[in-house]
């Protein structure tokens, strides 16, 4: 009787110290702090459209308006081709997966400092902010793909065989916005240059990825290699190959995209556990 007393006031005892040296995610203790994900993705969702007056419809819209100049400018005036697919289905199904990534990285980027009030009271991962703002896009994601079908439906377009692939390119995206965010967050806190260096950046790097043309226009050879070592070239032009069926990535590029995600994430991971032990000082 008194061993069952004695293991119910057992605790858990935590030793909390500073991160030494470029080590490794913890993903033990990740796992301990899920439910802080889940309240931290939730509550950026419902904040996201408070207080505005088309609320959700947001989500719909952004790449709506996008596809709608990408199909007057690229479409019509310059003709770019579409690989044979209707212009407006073509360049949503590229925007999808881009606006994923972008509003990703967008928010772990000033994810550390917006959330200083938290990290400079309260004990948890670090990672756990970055990690949760990313996430939070997953919901636009969704609605969005609604209308992509819809689109699709209109245009006669049949889901292609490869479907089976998309969920690998969703993940893939937003494994490569959480390495670009890794990056960006722990560097904005002892740089807050980094905050007006993003949204340019940003912009650059989409018309640097097949969001409004296809990666098939790339000569055959090393420059598909040099082009794929932009982590979303591989995961635009599969996640449109997935779903329409037309513009398949060229292996090459496909691997060197993920090789090139996994090194970004890899050394991301590293850079900010090692800038970690100074967020709360310096936030």
């Amino acid at each position: 009787m008194s061993q069952a007393v004695a293991d119910r006031h057992l605790v858990e005892v935590v030793r909390i110290q500073p991160s030494r040296g470029w080590t490794g995610v913890n993903f033990r203790e990740l796992w301990r702090y899920r439910e802080l994900i889940y309240f931290l993705v939730w509550r950026d969702v419902i904040v996201r459209y408070k207080q505005t007056l088309l609320g959700a419809a947001w989500a719909i819209l952004k790449p709506l308006f996008s596809m709608v100049i990408f199909y007057i400018i690229f479409g019509q005036l310059a003709k770019v081709p579409t690989d044979n697919a209707p212009g407006p289905v073509f360049y949503f199904a590229g925007l999808l997966p881009w606006v994923l990534f972008q509003d990703g990285v967008s928010k772990a980027a000033g994810s550390l400092v917006a959330g200083s009030h938290l990290i400079t009271k309260v004990y948890f991962p670090r990672l756990v902010v970055s990690l949760s703002a990313v996430l939070g896009g997953i919901v636009d994601f969704a609605l969005a793909f609604i209308v992509l079908l819809g689109l699709m439906f209109g245009f006669g377009v049949k889901l292609s065989s490869g479907i089976w692939a998309l969920p690998f390119f969703v993940l893939l995206a937003l494994v490569a916005a959480l390495a670009v965010g890794l990056w960006l967050s722990a560097m904005h806190v002892a740089y807050r240059d980094i905050g007006y260096v993003t949204p340019f950046m940003i912009q650059a790097w989409m018309y640097a990825s097949p969001v409004p043309y296809s990666a098939t226009l790339i000569p055959e050879g090393p420059w598909r290699i040099i082009y794929g070592i932009n982590p979303m070239a591989g995961v635009i032009q599969g996640f449109r190959w997935a779903i329409l069926g037309v513009g398949a990535p060229p292996p090459a590029m496909l691997l060197t995209s993920m090789a090139a995600t996994l090194i970004l994430l890899v050394t991301g991971a590293m850079y900010f556990r090692r800038m970690e032990r100074s967020f709360a000082d310096i936030v």
